[in-house]
């Protein structure tokens, strides 16, 4: 059975591989279609992209490491279920990666005068690759009415186990201010 987390809560993950499902539904009042992007931080001790090929995203799909790949990248947003994901397999991760940072941005909020206000039903779920049976699920409630980009959760090592916090921290701004912050 998944363990169902509230912001700012932690759990262990065990599983060396597994999959991050990102979801979310656009308000259908909105018009335009909603084009939100996955990406991943990989991240040192010093809270920084190792290098600029372990940010992970629909250009850039695959880590040196192949610990993290992207699955492709969803310009609408339809269907149930994941809208995009990312598989991880920790016994590949660089020994230098002690975090990665799992962001979701709208692309083109500015021109689309979209926000994530305008989305519903946003979740992150880490599920075991093989059985697909989910672990852990985080689902974002709130209403982050002039936010572009949200860092839906983070994996992070500490004393060599790797825990899972559900951040849910929204930002106005895109990509562009998580390179900044991370790079």
């Amino acid at each position: 059975m998944a363990i169902s987390l509230e912001k700012g809560q932690r759990v262990s993950v065990t599983l060396p591989k597994f999959t991050v499902g990102l979801g979310w539904d656009a308000n259908s009042a909105s018009g335009a279609d909603f084009d939100l992007d996955a990406s991943v931080f990989i991240l040192g001790e010093n809270k920084k992209i190792l290098t600029d090929d372990y940010f992970v995203f629909y250009n850039n799909i695959k880590s040196p490491d192949g610990a993290v790949e992207h699955t492709g990248d969803n310009l609408t947003g339809a269907g149930e279920g994941d809208d995009e994901s990312v598989k991880v397999d920790l016994s590949k991760i660089n020994t230098a990666a002690t975090e990665l940072c799992f962001v979701v941005t709208i692309h083109d909020a500015a021109s689309r005068k979209q926000n994530f206000g305008q989305v519903r039903n946003a979740f992150v779920r880490i599920y075991n690759q093989d059985t697909k049976e989910e672990i852990l699920k985080y689902d974002l409630d709130e209403d982050f009415s002039i936010e572009t980009a949200v860092e839906f959760g983070r994996l992070y090592k500490r004393g060599g186990e790797w825990k899972f916090e559900a951040v849910g921290v929204g930002l106005k701004g895109g990509l562009e201010d998580y390179l900044s912050k991370y790079n």
